[in-house]
């Protein structure tokens, strides 16, 4: 983690009269670090590596408090578990494999019109849109047969 980030990590925990604990500072070093959407198992077993003792409840605590602050985003992905990702700098949507499970994160333009033109179409005011698309990548997509 760069220290400008730590620094940031620190000063919204102190605000918030929370401790930057180890297992804390492990936990968002491997969220920051691997670029999210990693599940809490996954977080569990990364962080015990480099820190043993640390206990599963210590890693859905940790991510409770750190959704609740506002440090990271919870992922729902039509599983029975939760992926999450370092608050994200800029609003962007989801494309997620059915065959492997690769995720990829992209931008658009079409989003920031559509909510432009719902909002004014319904006089709402839009904040934010949770968009996820769901298919086949190129390497689990049949062979010659294109997206249906």
């Amino acid at each position: 983690m760069s220290p400008r980030y730590q620094r940031g990590i620190r000063r919204i925990l102190g605000e918030n009269s929370q401790r930057v604990t180890p297992q804390r500072a492990v936990l968002l070093e491997l969220i920051h670090g691997r670029g999210g959407h990693l599940d809490a198992h996954e977080l569990y077993t990364l962080a015990q590596k480099r820190y043993p003792r640390l206990s599963l409840s210590t890693v859905y605590r940790s991510l409770r408090l750190f959704k609740s602050l506002g440090l990271i985003h919870e992922l729902h992905f039509d599983e029975e578990h939760h992926h999450y990702e370092e608050r994200p700098s800029r609003e962007h949507y989801h494309l997620k494999c059915l065959g492997c499970g690769k995720i990829i994160e992209f931008e658009s333009r079409r989003v920031d019109q559509l909510k432009k033109e719902m909002g004014n179409e319904h006089e709402f005011e839009v904040v934010g849109a949770e968009i996820q698309l769901a298919g086949c990548c190129s390497r689990c997509r049949p062979q010659g047969r294109g997206a249906q």
